[in-house]
C-alpha cells in the first residue's frame, strides 16, 4: 500500500558504502602496483643475471682459450667436448665464441649458461665454460618472497587507512545528504553548515545549504501571498454572500448563492492550507469514541456513506481514541466528499482499532497522486473528474497535526482507498 505520510520520505536503494568503495579501490590500486613492480624487478633481474652470466662464460672461454693454446689443457673449469654441451653449440663450424642458456637441472646445478669456441677451427674439439645461474635464481626467488610479503604488509596498511579516510569522506557526504532529505521532507531550517576543508563536499553543503535559502525564500513569499490573498477575499465574500440574501427568490439566487458559497468554502480553504504551512495549527486533544466521531463526520458531509465498525463485539468494542475530534471530523469529512466527488458509490467507512479506511467504487486514485502525494489544484486525472484538488491535501495536512499517518491506495478490484491510522495515546 502506498503511504503518503505528513513529510515525504526518500527511500534510499540498497548500496554499498563508499566507504568500502574506496578501501577496495585503494586495495586494488595496491595489488595492481605491488604486481606491476614486482613483475618488473623480477624480470629486469632476471635479465639482468642472465646477461652477466653470459659475459663471464664468455670470458671465461676466451681465457681458458688462451691457456689452452699454452699449455694445451683446458683451464679455468674449461672443458673439452663435455658430454651436457647444448646442441646448439655443436653445431657452429667456425672458431667462433658462441653461448647459449641451458635451462636443466641436473645434480642440482640450476639452469646456467654455457659458452664454446672450437680449439682449431671445423672438426676440432670444442671448449667450453658453464656458468651456473642456480644462487643467483634462488636469491632472486627471495626478492620475489620478500616482495610479496612487502606488498601485503603495504596492503594490510593501505586498507584501513584508506577506510578510515573514506570514512571522513562519507560522513561529510551522508551530513550533505541528510540536511538535502530534511529540505526535500519540508524542513527548510535544515542547513549543513560550515563543513572541515576547502574542497568538493564543502563545495557542495554551501550549494545545498543556498539552494535551501532560495528555496525557503521563495515558499515563504508563496504562502505570505496566498495567505494574503485569502484574507482580502475574506471580506468582499462575506458581503457578496449577505448582498444574496436581497436576492428575490428564484433560480437565479439559488444559482448565485450557490456559487458564492462555493467561494467562500475555497476561501476558507485557502486559509486553512496557509495556516497549516505556516505550522500555525496545534491540536486540542481530548478522550473521544472514535465511531461516534467519524459517523458525526460522516453525516456533515450530507453525502450517503455506509459506516461500519470491526471489532470483537462491533460497535459496542468501538476504541476511544485522544485526538482533536474537530481536526479528525475534518479529515473524515474531506475524504468521504473527495470519495464523492471523484470516486462513485457506494462509499463505505470502516472503523477498525484506531484505523480510518474510506473506501469508493470509482476509477481509484492516479498513479502520479499515489507517487507524489496530493498537491493542491491538481485532481491528477479527468476521469477522477473536477475540483480544486485541495480536499486530500487538507486531510494531510491535518493528519500531520495529528500525528497520524495518511495511506492512500487502490483496491484491487476498483476502487480508491484512503486509510487514516491515529497514533497510540
Amino acid at each position: 500500500m502506498r503511504t503518503v505520510r505528513p513529510y515525504h520520505h526518500l527511500r534510499r536503494p540498497d548500496r554499498v558504502s563508499l566507504r568500502w568503495k574506496i578501501a577496495a579501490l585503494a586495495a586494488a590500486t595496491a595489488c595492481l602496483v605491488a604486481v606491476a613492480v614486482g613483475v618488473l624487478v623480477h624480470v629486469w633481474t632476471a635479465s639482468d643475471i642472465r646477461s652477466r652470466a653470459g659475459m663471464r662464460a664468455f670470458n671465461g672461454v676466451y681465457s681458458a682459450m688462451d691457456a689452452y693454446r699454452h699449455t694445451g689443457t683446458p683451464a679455468g673449469g674449461a672443458r673439452l667436448d663435455p658430454a651436457d654441451l647444448p646442441a646448439v653449440l655443436r653445431e657452429p663450424a667456425d672458431d667462433e665464441r658462441h653461448t647459449a642458456y641451458d635451462g636443466r637441472i641436473d645434480n642440482n646445478v640450476g639452469p646456467s649458461v654455457w659458452a664454446a669456441q672450437r680449439v682449431a677451427g671445423p672438426g676440432s674439439p670444442v671448449l667450453a665454460v658453464q656458468v651456473n645461474m642456480g644462487s643467483e635464481l634462488y636469491n632472486l626467488r627471495r626478492l620475489d618472497m620478500s616482495m610479496a610479503v612487502a606488498s601485503l604488509v603495504s596492503l594490510a596498511a593501505a586498507v584501513p587507512l584508506a577506510a578510515w579516510g573514506a570514512g571522513l569522506l562519507g560522513r561529510r557526504l551522508r551530513r550533505v545528504s541528510e540536511t538535502a532529505g530534511r529540505i526535500s521532507a519540508g524542513d527548510l531550517d535544515a542547513r549543513t553548515g560550515p563543513t572541515k576543508g576547502g574542497d568538493e563536499v564543502a563545495e557542495i553543503a554551501a550549494t545545498v545549504d543556498l539552494m535551501a535559502d532560495s528555496l525557503g525564500r521563495r515558499l515563504r513569499t508563496e504562502r505570505r501571498f496566498t495567505a494574503d490573498v485569502a484574507h482580502e477575499l475574506r471580506t468582499p465574500v462575506g458581503g457578496l454572500l449577505a448582498a444574496t440574501d436581497l436576492l428575490p427568490a428564484g433560480e437565479t439566487e439559488d444559482l448565485v448563492r450557490g456559487r458564492v458559497r462555493d467561494l467562500r468554502a475555497l476561501v476558507e480553504d485557502l486559509l486553512e492550507i496557509s495556516r497549516l504551512d505556516a505550522g500555525a495549527e496545534h491540536p486540542v486533544r481530548a478522550h473521544v469514541p472514535l465511531a461516534a466521531v467519524v459517523r458525526e463526520a460522516v453525516a456533515r458531509t450530507g453525502f450517503d456513506a455506509s459506516v461500519t465498525v470491526t471489532g470483537a463485539r462491533g460497535a459496542a468494542d468501538a476504541e476511544t481514541v485522544e485526538t482533536d475530534p474537530r481536526r479528525l471530523e475534518r479529515i473524515v469529512g474531506n475524504l468521504v466528499v473527495n470519495a464523492h466527488r471523484h470516486g462513485a458509490a457506494p462509499v463505505e467507512v470502516t472503523v477498525e482499532g484506531r484505523s480510518v479506511v474510506v473506501r469508493d467504487h470509482g476509477a481509484g486514485f492516479p498513479p502520479d497522486l499515489l507517487r507524489e502525494g496530493p498537491r493542491r489544484f491538481h485532481t491528477g486525472a479527468a476521469e477522477r473528474g473536477s475540483g480544486h484538488g485541495l480536499g486530500l491535501t487538507i486531510a494531510l495536512g491535518q493528519a500531520r497535526v495529528l500525528g497520524a499517518e495518511l495511506r492512500l491506495d487502490n483496491a484491487p478490484d476498483g476502487g480508491a482507498v484512503a486509510a487514516l491510522h491515529l497514533p497510540a495515546s
